[in-house]
C-alpha cells in the first residue's frame, strides 16, 4: 500500500472497503491534541531530575523517543540502567498528564462532525491506543465519547503493544469487524505501521508528527485534521458508490 495524497487516491483508498462496516481510532494526537500536554509533562519532570545535565527535552526528541511510544519502551529509553525507576517516571508522569488533561484538553478540528458523520452511518468503533488504560477513558469522556466507542483497546492489555499490529486486530475482534471493511485514523509513526501491519489502510493526521516521518510508514493518505477537503471527498465518494450505507439501512 503506497501513500498519496492526490484526490482520486484518497478515494480509492476507501472504496475498496466497501462496504465499511467500522473505524478504529487511535486517542492522543488523534481524537485531541495531547501531545503537547505530554511534552510539557515529561519536559518538566526530567528537568526537575537533571536529565540531560538539567537542559529541557526540545520536541524533536520529544518526537524521536517519546510520541506515541508505549511507556514500557519510553521507561528503556530514558532510563537505559534502571528500568524500573524508568516505569515509575512514566506512572508518574502519567499521573501529571492526568492533571492537565482536565484542565487543558482539546479535540481534533472537525472531530465531532466526524462523530456524526459515523454515528449516523451505523459504523462499528473502536479506540485503540497505547496510553495506560485510565488516560484513555479520561480523554474519552473528556471529548464526551465515552458512550460512542463500543470497545476500548490498551496497547498494555495486548500480548504486544504498537507498533505491533496485535492492539488493531483486538480492536476488530472486539467489535466484530473485519479487516476488509475497516479504516483506522493514526497520528504517529508506530501506530501507522501497526495498522497498515494489520491490514488496513490508515489515514494519517499531521497533528504533531512530521508528514516526512508519517509518509515513511505508507498511510493511505494525510488529513490536516477532520475538516480537511481530502477526507469529505473521500467520505462523499464513499456514499456515492454505496460504499456506506445509512444507519437505518445498517440496522
Amino acid at each position: 500500500m503506497t501513500a498519496d495524497n492526490s484526490s482520486s487516491d484518497c478515494k480509492s483508498a476507501l472504496l475498496k472497503l466497501a462496504p465499511v462496516e467500522a473505524v478504529l481510532f487511535d486517542v492522543d494526537g488523534t481524537l485531541c491534541d495531547s501531545d503537547p500536554l505530554h511534552h510539557h509533562a515529561f519536559r518538566e519532570m526530567l528537568q526537575e531530575i537533571g536529565f540531560n545535565g538539567g537542559v529541557p527535552i526540545d520536541e524533536e526528541f520529544f518526537i524521536k523517543n517519546i510520541a506515541g511510544k508505549h511507556n514500557d519502551d519510553i521507561a528503556r529509553a530514558l532510563f537505559p540502567d534502571d528500568y524500573e525507576r524508568g516505569l515509575k517516571f512514566t506512572d508518574d508522569k502519567e499521573a501529571y498528564f492526568r492533571r492537565l488533561v482536565v484542565e487543558q484538553l482539546k479535540p481534533i478540528d472537525g472531530l465531532s462532525k466526524l462523530v456524526k458523520w459515523i454515528t449516523d452511518h451505523g459504523l462499528k468503533r473502536a479506540a485503540v491506543t497505547n496510553a495506560p488504560r485510565a488516560n484513555a477513558e479520561l480523554m474519552i469522556s473528556m471529548l464526551g465519547l465515552t458512550e460512542f466507542f463500543q470497545a476500548v483497546i490498551v496497547g498494555s492489555e495486548c500480548e504486544h503493544a504498537k507498533p505491533h499490529p496485535a492492539p488493531y486486530l483486538k480492536g476488530l475482534e472486539a467489535i466484530g469487524a473485519s479487516k476488509e471493511h475497516t479504516f483506522i485514523f493514526e497520528d504517529s509513526p508506530s501506530g501507522i505501521r501497526a495498522g497498515v501491519a494489520a491490514g488496513m489502510p490508515v489515514i494519517g493526521l499531521s497533528t504533531r508528527n512530521p508528514e516526512n516521518l508519517l509518509m515513511k510508514e505508507n498511510p493511505a493518505f494525510l488529513i490536516k485534521d477532520y475538516e480537511d477537503s481530502k477526507l469529505w471527498s473521500a467520505l462523499e465518494e464513499l456514499e456515492k458508490e454505496n460504499g456506506v450505507r445509512t444507519k437505518a439501512e445498517a440496522a
